[in-house]
């Protein structure tokens, strides 16, 4: 898990565009979801992180988003996940 404030912009577009995040969360509420998903472009900076995989996401705590996630959210929430 990274949080954005503690990576240059740079060095997160070189990781994106290698692979290397795929994953982006809001640590305050605890949720993960894709990249592009229009939730999480609008958080504040401070409050996101990144993850390499899903499963390092789910490791930490997260919970899939119900929005850009809503297969993953609705087993999370069925207690499936």
């Amino acid at each position: 898990m990274i949080g954005h404030i503690a990576i240059a912009d740079d060095m997160l577009r070189s990781r994106i565009r290698k692979g290397s995040i795929a994953w982006g969360g809001n640590q305050k509420l605890k949720i993960y979801g894709l990249l592009n998903c229009a939730s999480g472009k609008r958080m504040k900076k401070i409050n996101r992180v990144f993850f390499a995989s899903e499963e390092d996401a789910l490791l930490n705590g997260y919970r899939p988003c119900g929005r850009c996630m809503s297969r993953a959210y609705k087993n999370w929430k069925d207690g499936s996940l």
